[in-house]
């Protein structure tokens, strides 16, 4: 059976993250036996458990934002751990408003949302996720936005994205796996926000 480049793509998402959870949880493990046996102490242990914790949470987004997504529900407190995991120490608050558990793949789609509006963020801020009546919406709030017009114009025509670098393939996906949900992206600007709905 063919693969389409986007569910390639999410293949290949997810077996990297997969590969790549087992040596970092390895890792965490080790340094919990260290601390533990308290042979081991000081500032460079906490630099290798904060950098292995912060490996770990990049993991567990990326392998929702851009690994395989199907129909099964993610629960709430899942969704929260991840992202309160990956903001640890990090210029962004993010809040989760969904109660319910929610689809996997609508998951994946407000993870990609929410890294386009960090990209407009370069000062930190406050990212907001919420769905309701089967419409999501993500904004993006902060005293000072750096949006780049070309990449969010292309979340709504995907066909005027140019070149993107690697830091902005959310840019590019996000719309495609939209569409393959049968869902189209809009964005609305004003000072100070960003919203993203699909």
């Amino acid at each position: 059976m063919g693969q389409s480049n986007i569910n390639l793509a999410a293949l290949i998402g997810s077996r990297i993250c997969h590969d790549l959870i087992s040596p970092i949880g390895a890792i965490t493990n080790g340094l919990e036996l260290l601390d533990l046996a308290g042979s081991v102490q000081g500032p460079e242990l906490d630099l290798i458990a904060d950098s292995v914790g912060n490996a770990g949470a990049r993991i567990r987004f990326f392998r929702i934002a851009y690994g395989g997504a199907g129909e099964q529900l993610l629960g709430r407190s899942e969704v929260v751990s991840v992202l309160e995991d990956l903001g640890r120490g990090g210029r962004q608050t993010v809040q989760w408003a969904p109660l319910d558990s929610q689809p996997r793949n609508l998951v994946r789609l407000a993870f990609l949302a929410l890294q386009c509006c960090e990209t407009a963020m370069p000062y930190g801020g406050l990212v907001r996720i919420m769905a309701e009546d089967d419409v999501w919406t993500i904004t993006g709030q902060a005293d000072k936005l750096a949006v780049d017009e070309a990449l969010f114009d292309g979340l709504s025509n995907p066909d005027t994205l140019t070149e993107i670098t690697p830091a902005q393939v959310q840019f590019a996906l996000l719309p495609t796996v939209a569409q393959d949900l049968g869902r189209k992206v809009s964005v609305a600007r004003q000072h100070g926000q960003i919203t993203i709905r699909f």
